[in-house]
């Protein structure tokens, strides 16, 4: 069995002394092919790095580049450029995280609209898949993207969270939905247990949000509390329960689904 983990945080300080054991026991689990996820300039370099840095073989680490919601007042005039450039690196797949966030609001919501904006048009003209972060906002990110969504190859709400009217809402504008182990939290994520089975196959991808979002049901816990790739199994066990599937068929689809989203190579024999 071998999955795609389209959401880990590698550059998270956390892992800073561990990156080539945690891909080790990646490896190790099955997850053949990551998404190294950026989330400001800095840190998207930093990602794009790690890619270069751990994985000679360019097939198994890949990364994203884009500036958070969190971060949208970080944006100033040469913000444009240097994403750009970024964004031409080839291991570089996708643009974001990006999106809109009016849970946390730490950055103003006019300034997150704007950079949002910014970044979409930037995957229009570089013709790439957008990662898409959405708390409480879900209204307002589907009213900007309706002017941008013919012309995007594809776009992910990443980590969705939300309820069934959101998830039919973004299914309607023809978006991917990623599913994290925050379906595997009976406390607030068991609403998200009759919805998986409503996304189609091809549309759904599984992600770690590695180091956050511990799966609740994994037994044994880390001792640590930190999420990291290898437990990705665990959304893979929880997600194919409630959609009725084996967890062969469900690995299968969602990677093949990972793949053709960020235009991935195809699996050549276990990573190591």
């Amino acid at each position: 069995m071998q999955l795609i983990d389209i959401g880990v945080n590698l550059t998270h300080p956390s892992f800073a002394e561990q990156r080539e054991a945690l891909l080790a026991r990646a490896y190790a689990a099955g997850i053949q092919q990551m998404l190294l996820t950026g989330t400001s300039l800095a840190e998207s370099q930093h990602a794009l790095e790690l890619c270069r840095q751990l994985d000679d073989s360019a097939e198994h680490l890949f990364s994203t580049a884009g500036i958070h919601p969190h971060d949208a007042s970080s944006w100033n005039s040469d913000s444009h450029a240097q994403l750009k450039a970024l964004l031409a690196d080839p291991r570089v797949r996708a643009v974001g995280e990006c999106g809109l966030d009016f849970n946390r609001d730490f950055s103003p919501r006019p300034q997150q609209e704007q950079v949002l904006e910014q970044q979409l048009a930037l995957a229009v003209e570089l013709q790439l898949p957008v990662f898409l972060h959405e708390r409480d906002a879900d209204e307002r990110l589907l009213a900007i993207l309706r002017h941008f969504r013919d012309q995007l190859p594809a776009a992910v709400v990443h980590c969705f969270t939300g309820e069934k009217r959101a998830l039919f809402n973004y299914l309607d504008m023809d978006l991917h939905i990623g599913i994290t182990g925050w379906i595997c939290d009976e406390r607030r994520g068991s609403h998200l247990h009759p919805l998986v089975k409503e996304i189609p196959r091809g549309r759904l991808m599984l992600e770690s949000d590695a180091p956050f979002l511990l799966p609740r049901s994994l037994r044994p816990k880390p001792k640590n509390g930190r999420n990291e790739p290898a437990f990705l199994v665990e959304v893979l066990r929880e997600v194919a329960l409630h959609r009725s599937e084996t967890e062969q068929v469900l690995a299968a689809h969602t990677s093949a689904a990972a793949q053709a989203f960020f235009n991935l190579p195809a699996f050549s024999g276990a990573a190591s």
